[in-house]
């Protein structure tokens, strides 16, 4: 089992004047060996990663989904949200849904899922 690393380009949501063209480098990780059932997202500026369950990911993918700390959601056809919750306040980033979906078939492939 070996662990996986992406690099994916997201938004950040935000009612600031920003340009469409704003991307943010974020990078999703997967390590089998310390914990299968989980996946993490790191946002830039700052140093903690986001640590959920893979299958929370998933199911965000089809219908909203989460109730904790983080949310997912498909916005559109092609695109999907998650929200990030902490003391600090909420932050929401807006991916290319077969970007998630390209990291969730490279962890299936470390590591499939437990029935």
């Amino acid at each position: 089992m070996s662990a996986v690393e992406q690099y994916a380009r997201a938004h950040i949501v935000t009612d600031a004047p920003i340009e469409d063209s704003d991307t943010i480098p974020v990078v999703l990780r997967y390590d089998p060996e310390a914990d299968p059932r989980s996946v993490r997202v790191g946002l830039p500026g700052s140093s903690h990663e986001w640590t959920f369950s893979r299958a929370l990911l998933e199911q965000g993918l089809r219908a909203p989904a989460g109730t904790g700390d983080v949310r997912v959601w498909p916005c559109g056809r092609v695109q999907a949200v998650v929200e990030f919750h902490s003391a600090k306040g909420v932050s929401v980033v807006q991916f290319e849904t077969k970007a998630l979906m390209r990291f969730l078939r490279r962890t299936y492939l470390a590591t499939p899922v437990a029935r």
